[in-house]
């Protein structure tokens, strides 16, 4: 193998180790509230995105749908969301955050935002606008890649 091999196989182990180690800063937050990863994952989506369909939570969160029931079930029993049904399909329904869910959510969003800051403060502003754009660059070109030879 050729030196930009060896370097590709670096890059995927330097980004492994660092989104492994921002990831638990994140898990950490969420337990620190008493949820589990996906139960703050879906109550942050309906908290900055609003009412969603099991189906868009499962894309934009990349959760299996049986998972994505399974939390909402969970999270519906402790009054944290609710599900109606959708008016321009009587066979999906929608999920939204409950009063006690959006009053959970200000209380603890700043405090997870914060904690997110915290563990990704090795980075300036400008290094983390530089990253987005790279990492954006990384991630389109490896999903194109894959359709090209599906």
């Amino acid at each position: 193998m050729n030196e930009e091999i060896y370097q590709s196989l670096h890059v995927l182990r330097v980004l492994a180790r660092a989104y492994n180690s921002v990831t638990e800063h994140s898990y950490r937050s969420s337990k620190s509230f008493g949820l589990k990863p996906n139960e703050f994952a879906i109550l942050e989506l309906l908290y900055h995105k609003g009412p969603q369909q099991p189906k868009e939570i499962s894309d934009q969160l990349l959760l299996v749908g049986g998972g994505v029931t399974y939390v909402l079930n969970k999270l519906e029993n402790n009054g944290l969301i609710e599900r109606t049904m959708s008016k321009s399909d009587r066979r999906k329904f929608i999920a939204s955050l409950t009063e006690k869910g959006l009053n959970l959510m200000e209380e603890i969003f700043p405090v997870h935002a914060e904690n997110i800051h915290r563990a990704l403060s090795g980075l300036n502003t400008e290094e983390k606008d530089k990253i987005i754009v790279l990492l954006k660059k990384l991630g389109m070109t490896a999903r194109d890649l894959l359709e090209k030879h599906s």
